[in-house]
């Protein structure tokens, strides 16, 4: 009786921890906060090495390396035992305003995600060792060799749809996530069901049918990796579907059922770039590298650079005006 008293007591330890670290989360500005037990990810290292196989990740390289690290967490951090999963909602609640302009994905309107949400985990991580217990742990979003949206997925925060996207029940898939992989246990979640039933909206609307399966992509064929990391020229087969599309593709998220009911962020840092929203297609392909730089350098754009976004202007100006 002693020793069940000791486990149930330390359970609810486990569980007080978790919860206090997830309502921190929530103050610190996160949408949903979910926890998960580290563990090598088999089935999905099964899936990585095919998608490789099948070279569906294009020139971006740097996939093919730490592939051990992607699939094992406790290879980034000594000790781990938790992985702590945040999503954070971007969805803008303004657009572009002239139908004309170049169109850049919804992602890439205010400051780059990868600072706003690694800031907002150090200082959750900075939360746990003053308030609830010394913890080791470091911060990834999107940036490292971490399988983001499946450790998102195994702490309930959604699930990893058709088009290869988290799609949360309450916010949709206009996401980011990030996760603190650290070395305390927790009282872990639960996954939740894929609710995608037998919608193929998003794989009947790709524009280059670079959902070639449902969960499964090939890069080569998607518009955001062509007018973001793809370094060389835009194959006149695609160049042609790329529509008004500049810096990524929104396509499949906009046609997703999930994301009708999509909410306006509360994240200030994500708030457009002052003046994007009002730009004309004529400002686009009027704009200098200096001017470029003031506007951009802390977005999402810096990522193809101006060389790159004047690459996709030609390739979108040679389809419009033909």
């Amino acid at each position: 009786m002693v020793a069940r008293r000791l486990c149930f007591s330390a359970m609810d330890e486990l569980t007080r921890q978790s919860s206090l670290i997830k309502a921190a989360a929530q103050k610190m500005g996160f949408d949903a906060c979910g926890i998960s037990r580290v563990a090598r990810l088999d089935e999905e290292a099964k899936r990585l090495d095919s998608w490789l196989e099948n070279h569906y990740h294009g020139s971006m390289t740097y996939m093919e390396n730490h592939r051990e690290k992607r699939v094992d967490p406790s290879l980034l951090v000594k000790g781990a035992q938790s992985v702590i999963s945040v999503i954070l909602n971007y969805f803008p609640e303004k657009k572009q305003e002239d139908p004309e302009a170049p169109v850049i994905s919804k992602y890439a309107y205010g400051r780059d995600y990868h600072k706003v949400i690694r800031d907002r985990l150090y200082l959750l991580l900075r939360y746990i060792n003053e308030e609830i217990t010394p913890a080791s742990g470091r911060a990834f979003t999107d940036s490292a060799p971490v399988l983001d949206k499946v450790w998102a997925a195994r702490a309930g925060l959604g699930w990893i749809g058709k088009n290869t996207c988290l799609i949360s029940r309450k916010l949709g898939s206009f996401v980011f996530i990030g996760e603190l992989v650290v070395t305390i246990p927790l009282r872990y979640d639960n996954p939740i069901r894929n609710y995608c039933g037998t919608c193929t909206k998003c794989i009947e609307a790709c524009p280059t049918h670079a959902i070639i399966a449902p969960g499964v992509l090939d890069a080569r064929r998607c518009i955001s990796y062509l007018t973001i990391e793809n370094k060389g020229d835009i194959d006149d087969e695609f160049r042609k579907k790329l529509g008004n599309r500049v810096f990524g593709c929104d396509v499949c998220q906009e046609v997703c059922p999930w994301n009708h009911k999509a909410v306006p962020h509360q994240m200030p840092e994500l708030e457009p770039v002052p003046g994007l929203l009002e730009m004309t297609r004529d400002d686009w392909q009027e704009l200098a590298e200096e001017e470029f730089n003031l506007m951009f350098g802390e977005t999402a754009l810096k990522r193809p650079g101006f060389a790159g976004l004047r690459r996709n202007l030609a390739a979108i100006s040679a389809t419009t005006d033909a």
